[in-house]
């Protein structure tokens, strides 16, 4: 099965190595039919410090690196890590 990618804003980076990236998405509302927006926080693997908050980071699953981390960031130049 592949990795899932998600695209989302760094909202804290103050972990030594970690980033927690704020991912939103959008879906219509089965009885209302109005538009929802509903986010959610990941924490992600940063190895290199690179991405400060604000940035936009793409984020792709992994295995387990610690309680909270399931995900690592892709580098800035769009490839995926090997």
């Amino acid at each position: 099965m592949p990795k899932r990618i998600l695209e989302g804003v760094v909202v804290s980076d103050k972990g030594d190595k970690t980033v927690v990236v704020k991912v939103e998405r959008t879906f219509l509302h089965p009885v209302l039919k109005k538009t929802v927006r509903r986010s959610k926080k990941y924490h992600a693997h940063d190895e290199a410090n690179t991405y400060k908050v604000g940035e936009v980071a793409r984020i792709i699953e992994c295995a387990p690196k610690s309680k909270l981390k399931t995900w690592e960031v892709l580098p800035k130049g769009g490839a995926a890590q090997a």
